[in-house]
């Protein structure tokens, strides 16, 4: 019975998102075509009605697909913790992707104060990250409860030495680099430092999720191998291909979008 209620809530999260996701697709791409501001609004009660969504849905997979992995193990902050990880790494890859279509010659009409927003929020929300994970460990480390600081002593003194390496790497990666990085209004308008954070962003979450996984997993056997290498590239191909695919079916320009004109004269 329990194994029969994770995966229908499994199914019906994942048919909430691709449900949301088309409809604002398919909003958006009717606006391109036929113009006017009806579907501009639309699109704003459906992106309404997915942040309510997403920030319900967020936190069940968040306990569903990672937390119940170590079974006694609870925390009251982990959905909010798992979210800050999956929008930092979003914004990471969101402009690592319009940087390089910018590269390739495309969205030239990007201009360095958007390039300045996106490095903005890339910097705000390591922060945010770094205020959640300090906050959970504060609150298990402060309280001393067996049942919660089992979580932290197996990945910092438990099972081997990679574990304790990727705790420190994940802090340095995701708020020490992009901290220093992106502190300066210079920086978040240069692209090669842009391409150097979200280098560190994406992979540094790639850490965060495998320090969340491994130990309740696999335990003492944890490790970097042909498996764990082999799934990034998986994955990030299975992405690359699918994103690459989706951005040839419609225009890169949202030409008939009401506020367009003010977004191309952007200016801070």
């Amino acid at each position: 019975m329990n194994f029969t209620f994770f995966l229908v809530r499994l199914v019906a999260i994942f048919t909430v998102w691709i449900v949301l996701w088309n409809m604002m697709r398919k909003k958006s791409i009717e606006e391109d075509l036929n113009g006017g501001t009806q579907n501009f609004f639309d699109m704003v009660r459906i992106g309404t009605g997915f942040v309510v969504a997403m920030g319900i849905s967020s936190s069940l997979s968040a306990w569903d697909w990672v937390m119940s992995i170590d079974t006694h193990w609870f925390s009251t902050m982990f959905g909010w913790y798992m979210f800050s990880s999956w929008h930092v790494t979003g914004l990471a890859t969101i402009t690592l992707t319009v940087l390089l279509l910018k590269d390739k010659g495309y969205m030239q009409y990007v201009s360095d104060s958007h390039l300045h927003d996106l490095g903005k929020f890339m910097f705000a929300f390591s922060i945010f990250w770094t205020y959640v994970w300090f906050a959970q460990f504060l609150l298990i480390y402060y309280a001393n409860m067996p049942e919660e600081t089992i979580y932290f002593l197996e990945r910092w003194e438990g099972h081997n030495k990679v574990y304790k390496a990727v705790e420190i790497l994940n802090v340095f990666m995701n708020f020490f680099f992009p901290f220093l990085i992106m502190m300066t209004r210079d920086a978040k308008r240069t692209p090669i430092f842009l391409k150097i954070c979200c280098f560190f962003v994406i992979v540094g979450h790639y850490l965060d999720f495998y320090q969340m996984i491994m130990p309740g997993t696999v335990g003492p056997h944890g490790g970097f191998g042909l498996v764990e290498f082999g799934t990034v590239i998986l994955f990030a191909s299975a992405f690359v291909y699918v994103v690459s695919t989706e951005l040839t079916k419609a225009s890169l320009v949202a030409k008939n979008h009401p506020l367009l004109e003010e977004s191309l004269h952007h200016d801070i």
